[in-house]
């Protein structure tokens, strides 16, 4: 008797499960940078597959990424061997490849406190459902709040924050609340054990050390968006003060020279921002 030969996707998943486990080593070091980038990459790489892409190049990938296409491949150097020269990358064997590789295959349940005007945006917001992250708490103090109903979540109160992530095994917790309660929340999201704790209060938390936070100071980065807008603004006029004709002539030196305009080195790379890069900064918003 000879057996059918199995149909489908399925023998092709189980290889990319085995490269995967070959691939990515959770000793493996990747750096926070680069970490960042496979974040993005993972964004585009979504957009590609519900436009229905099925291979991308490496260039094609970066520049929709913002990056180089040499950053590119060596940041995905960290996840092991990917892509074919000359033909590119399969979008959904590289989509699963970053997923695993920022852990996002497992899941995660996320308990958001503070629904104001930001956490009710933020918890109406439906691209956490498609990257793994689903929300499966409310919470609030205002008694106005409490009780409401947001996307089928209804808003508890916060001093039921802490039994609460244990029993909905939350593994992020989400700060929205006013700078003086931040550290209080926080302090309940530990002893709920939550271990990853995204904060939009610039205060600095006490955690302990077993805790992963990330904090995200919109008026932060208002700032560095101003300080690439003024930089990019010095860039553009650059040219027009050195090619302009009106030249002040030094009597010590006897020659003529132009009106003087403070340049960054780029040999030392400190303060010099290309526009490319200012294209694709931080990204903050999910």
């Amino acid at each position: 008797m000879t057996r059918e030969r199995p149909v489908g996707p399925a023998p092709v998943e189980r290889s990319v499960d085995a490269e995967r486990e070959r691939s990515i080593s959770p000793d493996r070091v990747i750096p926070q940078a680069t970490v960042t980038r496979l974040a993005t990459y993972l964004r585009v790489l979504g957009i590609l597959a519900d436009d229905g892409v099925l291979i991308v190049s490496s260039e094609e990938l970066a520049n929709a990424a913002g990056v180089g296409s040499a950053k590119l491949r060596k940041d995905l150097s960290f996840l092991g061997p990917n892509g074919v020269r000359g033909v590119g990358y399969d979008v959904m064997r590289l989509r699963a490849k970053i997923e695993s590789a920022l852990g996002l295959d497992r899941g995660h349940k996320v308990v958001l406190v503070g629904v104001g005007n930001l956490g009710q945006a933020l918890a109406r917001y439906g691209g956490f459902g498609r990257r793994g992250f689903s929300m499966v708490g409310l919470f609030d103090r205002n008694p106005a709040r409490v009780g409401l109903d947001i996307d089928g979540l209804q808003v508890q109160h916060v001093d039921a924050l802490e039994s609460a992530c244990r029993d909905l095994e939350a593994t992020i917790g989400v700060i929205a609340t006013p700078d003086d309660a931040a550290q209080a929340i926080a302090s309940a999201f530990v002893a709920g054990g939550v271990q990853c704790i995204l904060s939009f209060s610039p205060i600095a938390l006490d955690v302990p050390d077993r805790v992963e936070v990330r904090r995200v100071d919109l008026a932060v980065e208002m700032q560095v968006l101003s300080f690439n807008s003024s930089r990019n603004e010095a860039a553009q006029a650059r040219p027009a003060l050195e090619t302009s004709p009106r030249l002040e002539t030094s009597p010590r030196l006897g020659r003529s020279r132009g009106p003087r305009v403070a340049q960054s080195s780029s040999s030392t790379g400190s303060t010099t921002i290309s526009s490319s890069s200012l294209r694709n900064g931080s990204v903050i918003a999910p």
